[in-house]
C-alpha cells in the first residue's frame, strides 16, 4: 500500500489507474473506525453482491456506474454520490469505465 501524503493538495482520482479486465483499488485513508478507498474499474467489470454491516459513502469521480441496492438499479455518474446502506445487499457494475471513492465508518 502507498501512503498518501498528508496535507498536500492532490487529484484524488490520480492514485488508481485503470487496467484493462480489472477493479484496481487504493486505500486512501485507514483508521480503527473506518477508511477511504478510490477504485477504478475497467468497463464490464464489477464487485458481486454483498453486505456490510456499516453504511458506505460512494462518490463517482470519473464515469458511470449501475449500482444496484436490495434489487434496486441506479445509474450513478460523475460527481453524484450514493449511501449503500448497512446490512442491505449491494453489487456494482461498470457500464464504462469509472473511478468511485468509497467512504466507510465502522460506528
Amino acid at each position: 500500500m502507498t501512503e498518501t501524503k498528508k496535507a498536500e493538495i492532490m487529484n484524488i482520482a490520480d492514485l488508481a489507474s485503470y487496467q484493462e479486465n480489472a477493479v484496481v483499488s487504493s486505500q486512501v485513508l485507514r483508521a480503527e473506525n473506518g477508511n477511504v478507498t478510490l477504485f477504478a474499474f475497467d468497463k464490464g467489470q464489477e464487485l458481486s453482491e454483498h453486505s456490510t454491516p456499516f453504511d458506505a459513502l460512494v462518490q463517482v469521480l470519473d464515469g458511470e456506474a449501475e449500482i444496484i441496492i436490495s434489487g434496486k438499479s441506479f445509474a450513478v455518474g460523475a460527481g453524484k454520490s450514493i449511501i449503500l446502506p448497512a446490512d442491505e445487499p449491494h453489487a456494482v457494475k461498470a457500464s464504462e469505465q469509472f473511478k468511485m471513492l468509497l467512504t466507510m465508518i465502522r460506528a
